[in-house]
Order: structure tokens, then sequence, then C-alpha cells
């Protein structure tokens, strides 16, 4: 069949005279990236001292912070053009020019965002749907010995202040809603009133008891009103938890000991909670994760080690729909079946609907399902399958080169999750999932040499463009040296 054969005319010639299935066309159309890959690399690009941080998921743009973390810097991704005047061009060097970042990229603007004392938190950035619109975030150094007062918690970092920007024109951001304290909109007006009726009805009770007992009943009737309730999210979840242990049981003595040894017993380590993470699931859910103050994000690495909860909470209802430990089967379960939902994907672009999970690609769900049954203990595998929840939002890259219908790789080394991984002297490849499994191009993160430091601790990290055969790679190591940028492009 002409559609197997690997050649690009072939596959064209195809298209023209046969028709895809019904609601097959995108992934046909899809197939022909595995001809069109990055064939060729630029080492080492004469590029500006940045960090950059992603593409947005039209292509239209790659987003980038000056070093110091006070500016924002944005490109538009462009194609690198020269003159040959031979017959056959692909044998002669690439002009010298080609080595420059601004023959790929053109700068849009450079806009400071953080004032002196403040930082832009270089992980945190969202685009609207429209992608009219940037969210970035700037921030006050962490505090590691804040004083627990205000809402702080004692042993957690304290950030004295917190900046959000909306960046293009005509753009404000408007406070719909706070969650945590208060859940519903007019709890706090009616803690407030509440409040002070238990006031007016303490001073009349005052006046009506004799003299002698004044003092010592004012003594006792003065609660601190700002403690005496737990938070309405805390609250929310002690009576999720209370409930369900409750309806466990039918007979009531038996009810009693139940409660006893699963809710009394560990009722202060639940009060002790914090929330590490929050996610939208849509627009009335959010995932929150639960744990102690002791294995925090800051401290990720370990945090399968750490005991943690998954909660869904209704955003208009304000209850708690389920609860789960890190480590319950039921929860890997829809975790394995149900991946997609827990990722916000975007309406406009079509193909971020193509991002390979273990719950759409068969070949992903035979490399989770391979590493699940070389695991020696199985509550830890699920404690390290779940610490990615909850997802971070835009996190994942829509590139074709991820799907891995179309290409097979190591996904420890590089993946569609953006995170930073330990770097390899040893290009990655890119091989074809069908015949003729062949390999069809390489991304090597560092120097075209290798490095000459061989001891020196490296990270890499990778920002593939969602439509173009282009990607970055940029190496760099733990001592602030400069970073290495490859330019990864189909000549």
């Amino acid at each position: 069949m002409y559609y197997r054969s690997s050649n690009i005319v072939a596959r064209i010639f195809e298209r023209q005279i046969c028709t895809p299935a019904p609601g097959t066309s995108v992934h046909h159309a899809r197939r022909f990236y595995e001809n069109l890959v990055p064939n060729y690399t630029v080492y080492e690009v004469e590029c500006p001292d940045h960090s950059f941080r992603k593409f947005t998921d039209d292509g239209q743009y790659l987003i980038s912070f000056s070093r110091n973390h006070q500016q924002l810097i944005v490109y538009r991704p462009r194609w690198l053009s020269f003159s040959c005047k031979d017959e056959d061009c692909d044998k002669h060097d690439l002009p010298s020019k080609s080595k420059r970042f601004e023959s790929f990229f053109t700068q849009l603007y450079c806009v400071p965002l953080a004032s002196s004392n403040e930082l832009i938190c270089k992980d945190f950035f969202l685009y609207m749907e429209s992608n009219r619109f940037g969210l970035f975030a700037t921030s006050t150094a962490q505090i590691h010995d804040a004083p627990a007062v205000g809402g702080a918690v004692q042993g957690v970092p304290s950030i004295e202040k917190i900046t959000f920007h909306l960046l293009r024109d005509s753009g404000n951001l408007v406070d719909v809603r706070a969650i945590g304290e208060y859940c519903r909109e007019d709890d706090e007006l009616f803690l407030n009133s509440n409040s002070q009726v238990m006031a007016l009805s303490d001073k009349n009770k005052q006046h009506q008891l004799p003299g002698h007992h004044i003092e010592n009943h004012m003594h006792q009737s003065q609660p601190n009103l700002g403690n005496s309730f737990l938070s309405g999210i805390k609250q929310r979840l002690l009576s999720f938890i209370f409930q369900g242990l409750w309806n466990e049981e039918r007979d009531d003595s038996l009810r009693v000991q139940g409660l006893r040894k699963k809710f009394y017993f560990h009722f202060q380590d639940y009060v002790d909670l914090i929330i590490w993470k929050v996610q939208f699931l849509d627009r009335q859910h959010l995932l929150i994760k639960f744990g102690s103050v002791d294995g925090g994000p800051q401290v990720s690495r370990n945090a399968d080690h750490h005991p943690a909860f998954v909660a869904v909470y209704n955003m208009d209802t304000t209850e708690i729909i389920s609860f789960y430990q890190n480590s319950a089967d039921e929860l890997y379960l829809l975790f394995e079946h149900f991946c997609d939902h827990f990722h916000a994907t975007s309406r406009n672009s079509m193909y971020m609907n193509f991002i390979s999970s273990h719950s759409n690609n068969i070949h992903a769900l035979e490399q989770l399902r391979s590493i699940k049954d070389k695991a020696s203990n199985s509550s830890q595998f699920v404690k390290k399958m779940l610490a990615s929840l909850p997802i971070s939002c835009q996190s994942q890259s829509p590139s074709p080169y991820f799907d891995q219908s179309l290409f097979r790789f190591d996904d420890k080394l590089i993946s569609a999750t953006d995170r930073h991984r330990q770097s390899t002297d040893h290009p990655i490849k890119f091989i074809l999932r069908r015949h003729p499994y062949s390999l069809k191009f390489k991304i090597k993160p560092g120097p075209e040499a290798g490095s000459m430091d061989g001891r020196a601790k490296k990270i890499s990290s990778f920002l593939f463009h969602p439509i173009l055969p282009l990607a970055l790679s940029v190496q760099q190591t733990m001592f602030l040296q400069a970073s290495v940028v490859n330019i990864h492009f189909r000549r």
C-alpha cells in the first residue's frame, strides 16, 4: 500500500486518491511528521543569556526571561533563509549567520515585570485561549524563618508579596472568588455578624448575673473569635471524612468504635494538613493535594515518602466530593484509565488533544504496565505515580514528535512534560513506531564535541515547537555557567 511507504511523495499521492475513514483525517495528516523531522542541528548557538521558558500552543510566541528574572522577552519564530548558487546546496555548510539566535527568532518586545525587590516566578506562565493575554507572576524572596502569623504555617517558607501581571492591551484581572478560610461568598459576613450577636448576648447575660459572678463569667466567655473556627475548606474536609466513616457502619456501637480509631485518633493530623497544590478539573471542580508540613513541595523529590491526600472539591456546592490517600489503588486506577481528565486541554487548538497518555495510547499504556510489573513494592509504585497529581496547567508540549503512536523514545531522558532532566552526553533517539522502525532523528542537548568536564552535573530542558520541525535544547550546569543552546530544525 502506498501510504505504508516511507516516501513522502507516495504519501502525498495516496492522500490525493484516497479519503481517510471518518474521524481519522487528523491522525492520517499527523503521519506526515514521520517524514518531516528535525534533521539538522546548529550547536552552541550565539544567543542572549536568557532563561527560555516555552512556546505558546499556537506556535506564535517563544517566551523567555532575562537571567536576572526582571524582564520578559517575547520572540516570534521564523525560518532560516539563505541563498545558494550551486546545484547541490545540501552539501554546503550553512552560512555563518545561521549560528545566531536572531536568524531563527525575531524579538517582538521586552517588558520589565519585576520591581527591584521582586523576581519573576520562572516556573509560572499561563496563556489565555485566545493567546491575546499572558499571565505572569512576580514575588519577593522566600523567608524561611518567618513567624507563623496572618495565616502562615510554621515551617513553611513565607512570601511577603506575590503579584500577578496580565500582559497585552486592554486586559485586567477581576477578583472572583477566594477559597480557603471562607468557601461561600457570604461566609465572612455570616461569621462576623454571628460573633457580634454572641458578644451582645454575653453582655446581656453579664448584666443579669450577680455582681460577684461577673468577673469569672467574663474570664470564661471571651474566646478568641478569630481562632475559634477552622478554615472553611478544613471544615468541609473533616465533615466529609466523618460522614464517610459514619455511613460505613449501621450499628451505633460499631460506629463509635470506628470513629475513635479512624477519626478522633487522627483528628489532629487532619487538622494539621496544609494545601500543597491545586488544579482545575473543570469550571466547578478543584483537585486539591493535602499533606503535612514536612512533605511540602520544597522537598518534592521525596514527596512520595510522606503521607499525602487528594481531594476533589466542588466550588459551587462547597462540598468535598471525594478524598483519597496517595497510596489508594482506587485513585491510581482512575488515573490510569482516565488520565486525560486530569489535564485541562485547550478548546481552540485541536492538536492539543493529541498529547499521548496511558489512557489514550496503547504504547504509553504498555510502557506504564511494564514499569508496574517490574516494581518490587506496589504501594511505593502507586505513590510515585500519583506524586504528579495535581498536574500543572499547560505543562505538556503538543509537538507531534512526542506522539507515541508515531515515535519511540526514552521518556526518562525526554518527554512532552515540561521539566528539567538530568543531561546525557549521548544523543536522544527518535525511532519510528511502524515499519521499517528506523531511526528518524536525534537530539543532543550538549555541545557537539561533548562536555570538557564530565564530572560536572548537567541538566537539560527541551522546547519543541507545537507544529514546525523545530526544537531548542538547553544544557546548563549547576555552577551558573552560561547555558549551551542548540537549535534543531529541518534543513
